[in-house]
């Protein structure tokens, strides 16, 4: 069981929980995920809320590889607006923001998130640690090794599993130090990684349990499933659905998604089959 105080919000993770991916983009590589009108986050926030969603994650730039970078300017116009609206219209929702950059980190926590979701784990904007111990909100640290533009240019590891698992360890020493104690790991499936390694970091998720923090896999429509099944991100559900299902069985906290409805459903199917099995059997 894990708990992150969400500006004064208590968030217990007693059983797997969904954060639904909202994007305010015009360009992000899954087509039915870009939102870019209020009343579009609107909707597609009411239905994931029906659906069981835990969080709302709202990005305002794509982090596809190759993307091109946004400025603060045109992120904070994408992402604010979103978010006053979100937290006025379903108080008490948790929203998290999904952006690099600290003065968006802030804003947005003044605007109505309470979780920053960091995909360059502070690479990008070198405020975004003291940022996060001023703000005293629970912080997505995920690993990535290069910059979006750069990621996918023949990554390489001698062994992804403990690279990654030492950067995010440093990384979390760094955060504590600073006072920073609600932090969720990202392993950053996808982020200056392969096919292979991506699906080395998800049988070998268990080991990042040695972290003690809660663990969030972002898999969702990725590479990793629409290249592996020869299709098109649109064409991916049910790919991520069996994707996400390892991730659980695998000890995944959180699921980073675009469907909410069915990761939700994985995530009840997961946890009925691991309470009987704790069960003890006839043989």
């Amino acid at each position: 069981m894990f708990t992150l105080n969400c500006k004064g919000k208590l968030l217990t993770i007693e059983e797997p929980v969904v954060m639904g991916i909202i994007n305010s983009t015009p360009d992000s590589f899954y087509q039915g995920s870009r939102k870019q009108s209020v009343d579009e986050v609107l909707f597609t926030a009411e239905k994931m809320i029906g659906e069981g969603v835990t969080i709302l994650d709202v990005g305002g730039q794509s982090t596809r590889p190759g993307s091109a970078q946004v400025s603060e300017d045109e992120e904070l116009k994408r992402v604010i607006p979103s978010i006053e609206m979100l937290a006025r219209t379903f108080p008490g929702q948790i929203i998290s923001v999904d952006s690099f950059y600290s003065t968006v980190a802030k804003h947005a926590i003044e605007a109505g998130a309470s979780i920053i979701n960091d995909v360059s784990g502070g690479g990008i904007d070198r405020n975004m640690f003291q940022t996060i111990a001023d703000l005293q909100v629970p912080y997505v640290l995920m690993h990535i090794r290069g910059k979006p533009a750069t990621m996918q240019s023949n990554p390489f590891y001698e062994n992804v599993v403990t690279e990654v698992f030492d950067q995010l360890n440093f990384q979390v020493d760094q955060l504590r130090k600073l006072g920073v104690h609600d932090i969720i790991i990202d392993p950053g499936f996808g982020f200056g990684k392969t096919i292979a390694h991506n699906f080395r970091l998800l049988n070998d998720l268990l080991f990042f349990r040695k972290l003690g923090l809660p663990l969030m896999a972002g898999l969702s429509r990725k590479a990793t499933v629409y290249k592996t099944l020869d299709c098109l991100p649109e064409e991916a559900l049910n790919g991520t659905t069996v994707i996400h299902t390892i991730a659980l069985m695998q000890g995944a906290d959180i699921l980073r998604a675009h469907d909410v409805k069915e990761a939700m459903e994985a995530i009840k199917m997961v946890t009925a089959y691991k309470k009987e099995k704790e069960q003890p059997g006839l043989l």
